[in-house]
């Protein structure tokens, strides 16, 4: 069990003690799964100059149950019933292992905020609010509702359903753009003003020296212009599109080349369909790679591209830019935000091939262009999208909601 922290001084006296927070997430470094997981590490740095840090999430295997990282408290626990196939069922036990270590630290640990990230953990986050008389804030991420284009099946309507119940009791609930808060708004029932708007933030990255040597066994061509772009391989990311593009990239550029990384239900369909279009010399999906990997083919590439149709915010635009590299961004969602259409990146229609190319070109045969559009989107993301800044505003919401409390709690 973690020691608690003792704020005491030998002469007695009390220095002054950050309060402490407590951050609900289903996934954490080194369990990356998708954005959010890198959303709650980079928000968790910049609060730790402001508050003691403590994050409980999943152990997907044999990681440390309790470690103090980088100025943050990392609590993991497994599922009570962590072999069952069944997702919702795993969820279920997640949330009751999570609920339990809480208690557990509440002995010891007079946490001021529990933060919790997506309808994941809500169950966990409502039963905490109650048992320990303390603020939930949740951020959503996303909707069930936005990533299906509606709600069609039974699952889907069980997902909304906890969504709604998850911000209905929260005190204050946080979303990343103004197209999120207004999805929010129309699907559930909930006032404006308990709506706040914080983006996403992006960590400087040191560059790599040879990124060349971290990109043994991928599909890199030697003097070809690399064309990349990197997500779940799901439906709403639209990579579809660029495999229909792929035929019109082929024939007009010799030396350009799309890879597309990372893992999910729909791999092997994008790869059986470049094969179909006879453009898998051209595509390639790797799947998996690391975060040196990442890093090492955004410094490589000639562009970066994120063809979504559905897309909250966009972090992993974000990371495209923050190394300088121009970026083709879905005109749609939370893109919209962070993009202005030929000065920090460009814009092409979802699910058109078409203009995916029009894109491309425009980038390809400007080349003094496509470095001053991936410049100023450097700038961009570094002045607009720190991770300071979204931890300064995200504690503007923390405070507001702990004083609205404390005068709940006079009345």
């Amino acid at each position: 069990m973690m020691e608690p922290v003792t704020s005491e001084l030998n002469n007695n006296s009390f220095i002054n003690v950050k309060p402490k927070i407590l951050l609900l997430t289903w996934e954490y470094p080194p369990h990356v799964v998708g954005g959010l997981s890198r959303h709650v590490y980079g928000l968790a740095g910049g609060l730790k100059q402001d508050y003691e840090v403590h994050i409980l999430t999943a152990n997907p295997g044999n990681l440390s149950s309790c470690e103090h990282k980088n100025g943050i408290y990392i609590h993991r626990v497994k599922p009570l019933n962590e072999k069952d196939p069944n997702f919702l069922h795993w969820i279920l036990g997640l949330n009751l292992a999570m609920e339990q270590k809480a208690m557990e630290l509440s002995s010891f640990h007079h946490f001021e905020i529990i933060h919790a990230h997506d309808w994941l953990v809500g169950a966990c986050g409502l039963s905490l609010k109650e048992s320990l008389r303390c603020p939930l804030i949740t951020t959503i991420h996303a909707t069930e509702y936005g990533r299906n284009n509606g709600i069609h099946t039974e699952l889907q309507k069980f997902i909304h359903t906890k969504e709604g119940q998850l911000i209905s009791g929260s005190d204050q609930v946080i979303v990343c753009s103004e197209y999120m808060k207004e999805e929010v708004l129309q699907q559930f029932s909930i006032a404006s003003e308990k709506i706040a708007v914080i983006p996403n933030g992006i960590s400087k990255e040191t560059l790599l020296d040879d990124p060349d040597s971290i990109l043994e066994g991928l599909p890199v061509k030697k003097g070809g212009r690399l064309i990349f772009s990197i997500g779940r391989m799901v439906r709403e990311k639209g990579f579809e599109t660029l495999i229909e593009a792929a035929p019109i990239i082929k024939e007009k550029y010799q030396d350009a080349y799309i890879i597309v990384a990372g893992k999910g239900p729909m791999l092997e369909a994008h790869r059986k369909k470049a094969r179909e279009l006879k453009v898998d010399d051209v595509i390639f999906f790797p799947g998996f790679i690391n975060d040196m990997q990442r890093l090492a083919l955004f410094q490589k590439c000639a562009i970066a591209v994120f063809p979504s149709y559905y897309e909250p915010f966009g972090i992993v635009a974000l990371e495209a830019m923050i190394t300088g590299k121009p970026a083709i961004v879905s005109n749609t969602g939370g893109l919209k935000g962070i993009v202005k259409h030929e000065y920090s990146g460009l814009f092409m229609v979802p699910g058109d091939p078409y203009s995916f190319a029009d894109q491309v070109s425009a980038l390809l045969e400007n080349p003094k262009s496509a470095d001053t559009i991936g410049e100023q989107g450097k700038k961009v993301a570094e002045s607009l999208f720190s991770w300071r800044r979204i931890a300064d505003e995200t504690n503007r919401v923390f405070q507001e909601t702990r004083i609205s409390r404390k005068l709940e709690d006079l009345v």
